[in-house]
């Protein structure tokens, strides 16, 4: 923002202050927009933002003090200077003024060279707080691409003291990694490996995210997703569709990347029910790292379920089946023995896309 091409907001029910506030104003650069009072200004900065506010006390309908309240509980209109002019010279009248949250004082007659100088002021400082909030913004952004979506949104839902603590929830869990990535990586360059790996993967972020996935970690060849929503055959359906992309998605990259190195084949497995789910802290000497896990059986089952599939098959267990009856084209695999489970376990095979909505 050039401080001279500022927008302010005047606010005066007296027209001959405000056209007295554009004589002086408007040849230096400054955008002027109007309000008779505190309502109306309330509803210009709604509309349109300005850099600046010079508000009047004594006004219709609502007055300043009310009018500079207002602005300072809004978080989104918070950080607007409010430079309140008044003929009032009572020090009640200055405190009530602090105590509404105005940013600075100006007594009527206003004196030119003093409005100006306090007009630049209140434009450097703001300056300088939208130059930092636009850098804290921006690490921000960049923090959070590190964060898992549930985290974020415990956070944000209640900043000062977030519900970080595990508890049992219904969750779907999807398993994804590359078959026969031990021979890929014996058998070509490990930077070839890893852009394989980073390529598919990366590719594979946009489903996840549609579909309000939480990717809890990538570990080489793999990676596990959480899917939570308060309708159980919700979660389980957007899970299953999250897995289809991901196969669709491969074999697009395989026929791109045709003659550069072998077709890319995965292990996809999904599993659903109660798991212990939430934020993990893992601390260390270097440092603390928060990721989002899902534990227990049902993830395990969920991993046994992708080691058995083979080319791109989408497998699912039996509650994860359950759920989505009717939903998605299946057929059963009859009872397999997964490594490590002591029963055998009925797995269906996922044939298409969803029959309807």
């Amino acid at each position: 923002m050039n401080e001279h091409q500022a927008t302010i907001l005047v606010v005066d029910d007296e027209v001959k202050n405000v056209k007295l506030m554009e004589a002086l104003l408007l040849p230096r650069g400054y955008r002027i927009i109007t309000a008779g009072h505190g309502e109306e200004a309330l509803q210009r900065v709604s509309q349109e933002r300005p850099d600046l506010i010079l508000l009047d006390v004594m006004m219709p309908i609502m007055d300043g003090f009310e009018t500079c309240k207002r602005l300072k509980d809004d978080p989104e209109t918070r950080l607007i200077p409010v430079v309140i002019m008044t003929a009032l010279g009572q020090v009640e009248d200055r405190v009530k003024g602090i105590e509404a949250g105005a940013d600075d004082f100006l007594t009527k007659p206003v004196h030119r060279d003093e409005l100006l100088a306090r007009i630049r002021t209140s434009l450097r400082l703001k300056q300088t707080i939208d130059h930092k909030m636009s850098v804290l913004q921006g690490i921000q952004e960049y923090l959070t691409k590190f964060v898992p979506q549930s985290v974020k949104r415990l956070v944000e839902a209640n900043p000062e003291a977030p519900a970080l603590e595990k508890r049992e929830q219904d969750v779907s869990v999807l398993f994804v990694d590359i078959s026969g990535y031990t021979r890929l990586s014996e058998t070509l360059p490990q930077e070839q490996v890893n852009f394989i790996v980073e390529r598919y993967f990366s590719s594979f972020l946009d489903s996840i995210y549609a579909n309000e996935g939480d990717i809890n970690e990538t570990a080489g060849d793999g990676v596990m997703v959480i899917f939570a929503d308060a309708d159980p055959q919700r979660h389980a359906r957007k899970a299953v569709q999250t897995a289809l992309d991901i196969a669709h998605r491969t074999i697009q990259l395989n026929a791109q990347f045709q003659g550069t190195f072998a077709p890319i084949y995965l292990h996809v497995g999904i599993n659903s029910g109660v798991a212990l789910v939430g934020p993990t802290k893992l601390e260390g000497a270097s440092g603390t790292r928060w990721t989002y896990t899902a534990s227990g059986s049902v993830t395990n089952l969920a991993a046994r379920i992708a080691a058995l599939s083979e080319g791109d098959a989408v497998l699912v267990g039996p509650e994860t089946a359950r759920r989505l009856e009717g939903v998605f084209p299946m057929q059963t695999l009859g009872q397999q023995q997964l490594h490590n489970i002591s029963e055998k376990v009925v797995i269906y095979r996922i044939l298409g896309q969803a029959e309807h909505a």
